[in-house]
């Protein structure tokens, strides 16, 4: 997988930006691809990614390109467009794709329209494709930059997760391996909605204890509903569930605590997202992670608030008392 076009990045976002990176920093030649010409011609003049990363100088390993058969003649392809963007793509990569092409999905989210799970699109649209996830607990701006980070990454068999694990991590990236598909995406998709749950809830200032209370709760739904949907609970507890939450419902580089903040603060959600340059997964997860719970018999108060705040069906007082309004019951 090292060798030329061994490994290519398709989405020159912040997080494929970084992944590129971080990538070429063990030494591997990557691809990245950028929608954009204009942008593949700036990063391959610069070295810069300015419009996400523009701190960081790319790594001369790195050759951008606005060519889609150049990134999919890879060995290893790694899916890092949005999540709602990923069945276009996919089906874009179709007659492009080898047979048996391991590709990465980096995205964390679920496709609103269907409530599928990301690599369940993939199935659908690519089936020629060894599909993986790559999730867990990590800004780009910091992997962009060499900071220690830990990831997990799941295959369908543990074998295949070893193998793309160590072809993409090194001593600055720690890539974990897993067969759990279902948990690893779960854990990355869920925990973007709860995020914006935290984020409103320190906008509105209502103090440590009530931020602590609802990610703590908001991770008991994230694993129950993961558990009933096949995944094994040591995956939640782990880098993509528990470790993932734990960094973006308590940091403000977070996309989705911050957005939700500023919902807090009493902006508006279509101001916030058109001030935007980056994506915030969990606004359009929120509607499809309520739908999956309900087909699935769980019961998810906290998302299902933030469904209806951001889908403008309840303002936050009314979904807050909502939640304040639950009878109280034995924790589990």
């Amino acid at each position: 997988m090292s060798t030329q076009a061994g490994i290519a990045v398709i989405g020159a976002g912040a997080w494929g930006t970084a992944l590129a990176q971080s990538i070429a920093r063990a030494g591997n030649p990557v691809v990245l691809w950028a929608r954009d010409p204009a942008l593949a011609k700036a990063i391959g003049e610069t070295r810069r990614n300015e419009g996400y990363l523009p701190e960081v100088e790319l790594a001369s390993a790195i050759a951008a390109t606005a060519n889609l058969d150049r990134a999919a003649a890879a060995r290893t392809v790694l899916l890092a467009v949005p999540a709602q963007h990923v069945r276009a793509m996919a089906l874009r990569l179709a007659p492009m794709l080898a047979p048996g092409t391991p590709t990465v999905i980096c995205a964390k989210g679920l496709e609103q329209a269907s409530g599928l799970r990301l690599s369940q699109v993939l199935g659908e649209c690519l089936p020629q494709a060894l599909p993986a996830v790559l999730s867990g607990p990590g800004f780009a701006g910091e992997v962009a930059r060499g900071l220690p980070t830990a990831v997990t990454l799941a295959a369908a068999s543990l074998r295949d997760a070893e193998m793309l694990a160590r072809a993409i991590g090194h001593r600055g990236l720690r890539v974990y391996w897993s067969d759990d598909i279902t948990g690893v995406e779960l854990g990355g998709a869920l925990k973007n909605v709860l995020a914006i749950a935290a984020g409103i809830v320190i906008g509105r200032a209502l103090g440590a204890s009530a931020h602590a209370a609802i990610v703590t709760r908001g991770f008991a739904e994230m694993t129950r509903l993961a558990l009933r949907c096949g995944a094994r609970a040591e995956t939640l507890a782990g880098l993509s569930g528990l470790g993932d939450l734990v960094l973006t419902a308590s940091n403000p580089q977070s996309r989705n605590m911050s957005l939700g903040s500023r919902l807090g603060q009493g902006e508006a959600l279509e101001a916030i997202l058109a001030s935007r340059h980056s994506v915030s997964e969990g606004v359009w997860t929120a509607s499809a992670a309520v739908a999956l719970a309900a087909s699935n018999g769980v019961m998810v108060p906290v998302m299902a608030a933030v469904a209806d705040v951001v889908a403008g069906h309840a303002t936050i007082e009314e979904a807050m008392e909502r939640l304040l309004a639950r009878p109280q019951r034995a924790e589990g």
